[in-house]
């Protein structure tokens, strides 16, 4: 139950918008049925805080009030954004921003309205024609030569929800010093200062030209295109789960020369309601349940699906009985990077200089992947920000030749500083294509890896705590775990526990050690003698507190692969327990 006081805040703050002239009719009826109901929660989650335009922009449940995504929100955050483009590029003559969107409700429509307000502040816009996936808005900065960028989206989250997300000139998300200083412009806008009426002369629509050259650019990324066309009939099943990814992805595989792309037609269907699916998350199995009935009708090789604003990509391939099974995050991370490292290699294509990325929560079998193979490897925080950050650190110095997280994202080139599901897609029917050149599909690649640098099994456990209820019991958990972090984990005693946000590393022996990141961030990690890896973190995105676990097993050969995996699960449960997570 929520305490009168936070009832009194929240229908003052409601009343305010019914007051107000700045909001239309429509917002007013909802928030006057919300203040007549006796149940006051759907009243309270709409205003007990403002949506907070983060280091990542706008994410929320759509609805009126001041945490939901609409148009006055939305208006807030591009007038902010506006404001501080004109403070920091006072001195160039044009501005320039992107403006995109996804296959959402509400998407096209707070697009544009997004895209008058920039041309209302003097600011030229480039909004494309139709939804476009996230990473081609990046590439489209970076091309056209723009300060900015945002793409209306809420990426894989469920259907009730809209997003924010903003870009600055390099075409990554924005970071320090200008995430903190649209921040702070951000929570200057009043609801009257937001520049709704646009001038049509400084909009202009983009589309197939980008669309063209972006494509041009990630067929650049074929390492083995012989073994595409021995290969070209390649029998692949795609779903973009009713979002942006049909506008690229099945005319990218087409360009690299696969002829036999086979699409889930239910899903190839622009729909923000996302009607075949409970979530459109490639993450959950379920999300690829058409696509694999179609695979299993057709004798598939592997099927692939991109989440809604197509930067993630979900894979399924057949195992060696011939079931179809799913590969989680860091298994199809693993893929990429070892198939990229090990065939530069053969390629001659390596001069030394060459890196990788990974966030800290993604698997430590990466780092054997890269130190046995001498590439540099990076850590850095969950986010594609931080990969992108570290393409820019070492640009002209160093080579990127990829970088993923655990959470499906992967990035296979430098033009485009977001995850990149159309890039990751065309790559992983190239490795399909390599794999079944040799005889082998895809699990086998994998099991290839396990045989060679160790058997790991990675878990996330999601909880879920929405509201401020929510929010208040996910800051109770990260206070105890941090005050009262675990001496051991199922049985294995912890050697080195980081805290992240007092960039502190602790090891058993008392020592300490400052951690070396740009800045602090709200993780824990501890690893035991045994080599598990516990991760926890509150999402930065979504109502969830998110632990990651990962446990070391032993796999003598590939036929071991079942018992080792069920030994894993086991593991598994077992460090779940000794943390009381529920």
């Amino acid at each position: 139950m929520y305490n009168q006081e936070t009832v009194r805040m929240c229908e003052a703050k409601a009343k305010q918008w019914l007051d107000s002239p700045v909001y239309d009719a429509e917002t007013k009826k909802e928030i006057g049925q919300m203040l007549a109901n006796e149940d006051k929660s759907e009243l309270i989650d709409s205003f007990y805080q403002d949506l907070s335009f983060g280091t990542g922009g706008l994410r929320g449940i759509m609805g009126p009030g001041t945490n939901r995504m609409n148009i006055y929100t939305v208006g807030a955050a591009t007038q902010g954004l506006s404001n501080y483009l004109r403070k920091n590029f006072a001195e160039r003559k044009e501005i320039s921003v992107v403006v995109g969107h996804d296959c959402r409700n509400n998407s096209r429509r707070f697009a544009e309205i997004s895209a008058n307000i920039f041309s209302a502040n003097g600011i030229k816009v480039y909004l494309f024609d139709d939804m476009r996936p996230t990473p081609e808005i990046s590439f489209a900065i970076r091309h056209l030569g723009c300060q900015s960028g945002i793409i209306i989206t809420a990426s894989h989250n469920p259907k009730e929800y809209n997003g924010y997300k903003a870009y600055w000139d390099d075409g990554a998300q924005v970071l320090a010093p200008h995430d903190t200083g649209i921040i702070e412009e951000v929570g200057k806008v009043k609801p009257e200062d937001v520049k709704f009426e646009g001038n049509k002369d400084l909009i202009a629509t983009i589309g197939k030209e980008i669309d063209d050259e972006y494509l041009r650019r990630v067929h650049t990324l074929s390492i083995d295109p012989e073994v595409i066309q021995r290969q070209k009939n390649l029998s692949i099943v795609y779903t973009p789960l009713h979002g942006t990814g049909m506008m690229l992805i099945p005319q990218s595989l087409k360009l690299w020369g696969f002829e036999n792309v086979n699409c889930v037609k239910e899903q190839m269907v622009k729909d923000g309601n996302f009607p075949t699916v409970v979530s459109p998350n490639p993450e959950n199995a379920e999300a690829l349940t058409l696509a694999i009935k179609l695979a299993k009708s057709i004798n598939a090789d592997i099927v692939m699906a991109s989440d809604p604003d197509a930067d993630r990509v979900g894979m399924a391939c057949k195992n060696d009985k011939g079931e179809w099974v799913l590969m989680d995050g860091n298994q199809t991370c693993m893929i990429f990077l070892y198939y990229i490292i090990s065939n530069r290699i053969a390629k001659h294509q390596m001069k030394g200089n060459e890196f990788i990325v990974k966030t800290i929560v993604t698997t430590e079998l990466i780092r054997e992947i890269a130190k046995k193979n001498n590439v540099e490897m990076f850590d850095v925080y969950t986010g594609f920000k931080w990969i992108a950050r570290e393409i820019r650190l070492n640009e002209g110095k160093k080579k990127y030749i990829g970088g993923g997280e655990e959470s499906y994202g992967f990035l296979a080139e430098d033009f485009v500083r977001d995850k990149d599901a159309v890039s990751a897609c065309s790559l992983l029917a190239e490795i399909c294509a390599w794999a079944k050149d040799q005889g082998k599909t895809l699990y086998d690649v994998l099991m290839d890896i396990y045989m060679e640098y160790g058997f790991r099994l990675n878990k996330t456990i999601n909880l879920v705590k929405p509201g401020k209820s929510g929010a208040d019991e996910i800051k109770e958990i990260m206070r105890k775990l941090r005050e009262c972090p675990p001496a051991e984990i199922a049985g294995s005693p912890v050697v080195v526990c980081k805290d992240y946000q007092t960039l502190t590393t602790t090891y058993n022996d008392g020592r300490k050690e400052k951690l070396e990141m740009p800045e602090p961030s709200n993780v824990l990690q501890w690893f035991t003698a045994d080599k598990t890896k516990v991760s926890v973190r509150p999402s930065g995105t979504e109502p969830k507190i998110k632990f990651y676990i990962e446990v070391t097993g032993n796999m003598a050969s590939p036929a071991d692969f079942s018992k080792s995996y069920d030994e894993a699960l086991q593991k598994i449960e077992e460090v779940r327990k000794s943390l009381n997570i529920q």
